[in-house]
């Protein structure tokens, strides 16, 4: 649904255009946030709000902004990687830019999020101020990334994968072939306790914290046999 903020616009700097942003995220009260935040600024305009992932792919299409601000994680329906994904396959001119605000900072999800186009990947974290100039990076398709993130994205590009026990890969392997705890505990003949221990350590060492998101680094770091 789109919703014209409360706030009067003021007129931009030097007489140029404002950068146009739609918002995406499931929690209004969030979007709120955002949108009392970005209505200080006289040269950013948000045009939208979406709540959801096809909302938002359906919204971009129609008002096409410079910039979606757009969370991972939003309930039902497809998530803020596919509707990333989606809005930078959209025909035509060049699509909205994607700058990604979450509170996840994984492995998984920052590499899913660049691999489906998204331009640029902040933390909720964040001054205002940095999310600002994100926001003007990415209207120009310049990249911007979070420092946490710029530093998982450089240790990745370096390929340096992570150090694990033999009995963590044996674990991931196990993992792998989608196994709970209660089946890995059994074929390695320890207890469940044990297994849930060396899952923490495991998601800890691939900056994950799902079952999911393990076995995605392990594939991408090729930890897995063969």
């Amino acid at each position: 649904m789109t919703r014209t903020p409360p706030q009067a616009r003021t007129t931009p700097p030097h007489g140029t255009a404002p950068t146009t942003i739609l918002l995406c995220d499931d929690h209004l009260v969030v979007r709120a946030g955002l949108l009392a935040l970005l209505g200080s600024e006289p040269d950013i305009e948000v045009v939208g709000e979406a709540g959801n992932g096809e909302e938002a792919v359906a919204l971009a299409a129609a008002l096409r902004p410079d910039v979606v601000l757009m969370d991972l994680q939003l309930g039902e329906g497809i998530d803020g990687i596919e509707a990333t994904r989606r809005i930078a396959a959209l025909p035509g001119p060049p699509p909205p830019h994607v700058l990604v605000l979450t509170t996840y900072d994984t492995d998984a999800d920052i590499t899913r999020a660049i691999a489906a186009g998204a331009t640029g990947y902040l933390l909720k974290a964040e001054r205002p101020e940095e999310l600002f100039a994100a926001i003007h990076s990415a209207a120009q398709g310049r990249t911007t990334l979070s420092p946490p993130v710029a530093s998982r994205v450089m240790a990745h590009m370096r390929g340096t994968k992570p150090t694990l026990t033999e009995r963590e890969l044996d674990i991931l392997g196990q993992l792998a072939r989608g196994l709970g705890n209660r089946d890995i505990a059994r074929a390695l003949f320890i207890s469940e306790a044990t297994v849930k221990t060396h899952l923490g350590r495991i998601y800890d060492k691939l900056g994950v914290d799902t079952r999911a998101g393990a076995v995605s680094v392990a594939k991408e770091q090729r930890l897995l046999p063969s």
